[in-house]
């Protein structure tokens, strides 16, 4: 590997990365705006000037003019410099010019807090303009251009990063450059509409506020938000993401790199799950059915009823959810075992259809459907016969129609464990409330078998538990009293603590 020094520290890099990859590793950042590494090279912002003392071990002598960083490729040997009084002085000129026209509107513009035109110019620049306002360039301002972004004209530094990315991830082209000069801006093609279902990823890309996501304009400041880092439960792909809450609320979804599923990308759908998950009727109790109505009861006294309802019963059928967590199909698996189950039936709910395209989007809607079959679980084709109890977790067979519901109604015992209220929660005996994706950690089995884990972003409203939690006790019930060990060590600390 090519070995280079930057600002004096010496780091062994990949062959063909350039300076920006080069001084990361040495611990620096050179500053940029229209380079991204999942994109091609433009070098049209001239942010990234560095100095080239040494080209080589070949070409030991300095190249006389600046260079751009983002497509410098580094060469065994090579020397450069980005925090010297040339650099520097290079770097104001050009924010300068940058500045010329671009609007004092940094209190109002969704951006700030993480534009990088605010952060340089503090660190690099700190300059008194030489433009009166008056004489600056006026371009449109908050222009719709499709379902989910807004376009600001006056903001854009023309970096190019939307235009590559519509020309070379989605291709298609929705985005230009027209006219010249200090007049150039940036604008839809003639009869496009921004519309493609990888959209947004504009405005994660864009380095200012020029393109601003419509959902998310004006509903909080960034430095009011806390980040957690997740998988995308809205397809099988288990793409990588960071959620950005306050709260208990959910404010947006941005794609978090992950060179082996997504990249640096997601879709527009699955910056929507998670307010189809937090939404609806939730569960935020405990309920056990006495004399016909629901009665509200601690978590720990409505797993041992669920367990005393279980453990003496007959045949039980265990049905689960694609959309549930590895770790708690694998209780569940263990609660069929202690049960004497012949093992857990998979029942997929209706879900819109996509189509597999050759991004991220896959037509198998459900984000563990590979765990499930890791552990041997088979299809729910129609309601199980010869059970007279049923444990139901994370889906709504009643919803499916009166089949279902028939065999519901004709259950000894239902035990339920959702975290939103459902047709088939009416039929329970016992309900169970537990948190949704984005209020639980665990692990998904991606269509192509990787395993990955997520955290919680927020907390469950109300008494709702985690769903592995609740399952932990209800195999630790079960298992005492087959004189069976406790749950999995693997839960065992999970547990003590909880």
């Amino acid at each position: 590997m090519p070995r280079v020094t930057f600002n004096g520290v010496d780091v062994e890099v990949e062959a063909g990365s350039n300076l920006i990859d080069a001084a990361e590793a040495a611990g620096h950042e050179i500053p940029h705006y229209c380079y991204h590494p999942g994109l091609s090279v433009a070098g049209n912002c001239r942010m990234c000037l560095v100095e080239i003392k040494a080209l080589s071990e070949k070409q030991d002598k300095p190249l006389p003019k600046l260079q751009i960083a983002c497509n410098t490729v580094v060469q065994d040997g090579m020397i450069a410099e980005s925090n010297n009084d040339r650099v520097a002085e290079a770097g104001r000129s050009v924010l300068e010019f940058l500045l010329i026209n671009h609007p004092i509107d940094c209190p109002i513009c969704d951006q700030a807090g993480e534009c990088k035109l605010q952060e340089y110019y503090m660190e690099y620049g700190g300059y008194e303009s030489r433009v009166d306002l008056d004489e600056k360039v006026l371009k449109a301002k908050a222009t719709p251009i499709g379902p989910d972004v807004m376009l600001d004209q006056e903001r854009c530094i023309l970096c190019t990063r939307c235009v590559r990315f519509l020309d070379e991830v989605t291709g298609t082209h929705e985005l230009t450059i027209n006219e010249r000069g200090d007049h150039s801006v940036l604008s839809l093609t003639e009869g496009a509409v921004l519309d493609n279902p990888y959209a947004t990823n504009v405005v994660d890309i864009c380095p200012v506020g020029a393109l601003t996501s419509r959902e998310f304009r004006f509903q909080s400041r960034v430095w009011y938000l806390s980040s957690k880092d997740t998988i995308c439960p809205g397809c099988a792909t288990g793409c990588s993401i960071e959620v950005h809450s306050r709260g208990s609320e959910i404010f947006r979804v941005k794609p978090r790199n992950n060179p082996e599923v997504n990249g640096y990308w997601i879709c527009d759908h699955g910056r929507r799950v998670p307010s189809l998950l937090q939404g609806g009727e939730r569960l935020s109790a405990h309920l056990k059915r006495e004399q016909g109505r629901f009665l509200t009861r601690p978590v720990r006294t409505a797993v041992q009823y669920a367990a005393s309802l279980l453990k003496d019963a007959g045949p039980v059928a265990v049905i689960v959810s694609p959309e549930l967590s590895q770790e708690e199909a694998e209780l569940l698996k263990q609660v069929a075992g202690l049960l004497g189950s012949e093992g857990c039936l998979v029942f997929r709910c209706e879900k819109p259809a996509f189509d597999d395209d050759e991004l991220l989007i896959s037509s198998d809607r459900f984000p563990n459907q590979q765990g499930l079959e890791v552990l041997g679980m088979r299809s729910a084709d129609g309601p199980p016969v010869d059970c007279s109890l049923a444990i139901v977790a994370g889906c709504d067979p009643a919803g499916a129609g009166p089949q279902w519901a028939d065999w519901l109604e004709g259950l000894d015992g239902l035990l339920v464990l959702d975290s939103h209220k459902t047709e088939t929660a009416a039929y329970a005996d016992c309900l169970l409330a537990t948190a949704t994706h984005f209020e639980s950690g665990g692990t998904f089995i991606n269509k192509d078998g990787l395993r990955q884990s997520f955290e919680a972003a927020i907390s469950p409203p109300g008494d709702a538990v985690e769903g592995r939690l609740v399952l932990g006790w209800l195999v630790e019930e079960l298992g005492s009293a087959a004189g069976d060990s406790a749950p999995p060590t693997a839960l065992e600390s999970q547990l003590a603590g909880a």
